[in-house]
């Protein structure tokens, strides 16, 4: 199931892969001190939530906002951590501006 692909997909992040990934979801590398239940968006406290996707040739993507990943349902755990992992490096990359 896409949950349980997820929370391995988590457990396989090294400290830095989820410090990225935080970033990628949120706009900050750090998790608030009470959790990501404290999670602030554009209008309050946003919780973190996984939307799932049927598109699964397309990179997941994140909403800052609203501290939301679009993740599509990819067909094994390999694929999800590497499709993530490309989108979370790319993100922290930026546009590329100099």
């Amino acid at each position: 199931s896409t949950q349980s692909t997820w929370g391995k997909v988590m457990d396989a992040m090294s400290k830095e892969e989820r410090s990225l990934f935080t970033q990628f979801i949120t706009g900050s590398s750090k998790v608030p001190l009470g959790g990501f239940k404290e999670l602030q968006g554009m209008h309050g406290i946003q919780r973190f939530n996984i939307q799932r996707t049927a598109e699964i040739t397309r990179l997941p993507s994140a909403h800052t906002c609203f501290n939301q990943l679009d993740l599509p349902e990819y067909t094994s755990f390999e694929m999800t951590r590497d499709m993530l992992m490309k989108a979370v490096t790319m993100g922290s990359l930026g546009f590329g501006f100099v």
